[in-house]
């Protein structure tokens, strides 16, 4: 007779215990006094005073502050928005490709995370950079349309002047969507994967066309992995801080950054742990809403 999870008690809780046991030491405890470090007070170079002061909330809701907030989610809603128009057609491609290529292609598409983050940041640098790839290519480009004007008689191009590509915010824009595509492209391949073909072949066959039938069918169907790609795409570009770090110039920190500075250089820690959970409450608020949106979605297809 088979003997259900739930009367197995004593082994589902052995199984358990370690994981849970790591997860209370190594995450909750270490998170918990961040959060009471952010309602604490210098009272020295290394000595930190739990008050219980919401001076640090406050701090963090002035104008500075906020519109780093706001800088950060608007990149991170960008990058979020260009990971979905571009991993789409992506894991479209790779859903209808012949099944002895699609190891293939989603091995392409994992292969970066192969490679650690700070090395795949500096290539993109030597791509980016004043004598990088990119105007390299454009140099040669120009000087070669500048001879041929010369040599048909016209007025010659004139001097070269490199593309700004790096230390602004499109190469952290850039980099962001270069870091988190995969994020994208894995779940939305997952939920197309599993599409019901025989319902687009119906609607091709009516006469919808492939573009009404993409909007119409494929894309609702598809829902609950765009969801899934925005919020596991959304949140680490939030709080992303190498890419920013080493691709963004002065203008280009995100909140992040800001974060980094005051546990390191401002030695404020009780202002930067503020700044952390505020972070981790609008993740909280993220989750809540993307689980309101299914909610809602499975009850209007049970309706």
């Amino acid at each position: 007779m088979e003997q259900s999870w739930r009367q197995a008690k004593g082994l589902f809780a052995a199984l358990m215990s370690a994981p849970l046991v790591w997860l209370v030491f190594f995450f909750f405890v270490p998170l918990g006094i961040v959060w009471l470090y952010s309602f604490g007070e210098n009272r020295g170079l290394i000595d930190i005073a739990f008050t219980g002061t919401w001076s640090n909330y406050a701090k963090a809701l002035e104008p500075l502050y906020l519109g780093i907030f706001a800088k950060s989610l608007w990149v991170a809603a960008l990058t979020t928005f260009l990971c979905v128009v571009i991993g789409f057609p992506v894991a479209l491609a790779i859903t209808f490709a012949p099944d002895r290529w699609k190891p293939w292609l989603l091995l392409l598409v994992m292969l970066p995370f192969w490679t650690n983050l700070l090395i795949r940041t500096y290539a993109l640098i030597a791509v980016l950079r004043s004598e990088g790839y990119v105007n390299q290519t454009y140099r040669f480009l120009w000087e070669h349309a500048s001879g041929l004007m010369t040599l048909i008689g016209l007025q010659p191009l004139g001097t070269f002047q490199p593309l700004e590509l790096l230390y602004n915010n499109f190469a952290v824009v850039l980099g962001l969507v270069y870091v988190h595509l995969p994020f994208m492209i894995l779940p939305l391949y997952s939920t197309l994967d599993r599409l019901d073909r025989s319902l687009l072949e119906a609607s091709l066959d009516l006469g919808a066309g492939h573009i009404r039938t993409m909007f119409s069918i494929v894309i609702p169907l598809a829902g609950a992995g765009i969801a899934s790609g925005v919020l596991i795409t959304f949140i680490p570009a939030l709080g992303a801080y190498l890419t920013p770090d080493l691709l963004g110039g002065t203008d280009s920190q995100m909140i992040a950054n800001v974060i980094e500075s005051q546990f390191k250089r401002a030695n404020n820690w009780p202002f930067g742990a503020a700044l952390c959970f505020i972070l981790v409450y609008l993740t909280f608020i993220g989750i809540a809403i993307q689980g309101l949106l299914d909610s809602s979605a499975k009850k209007r297809g049970m309706a």
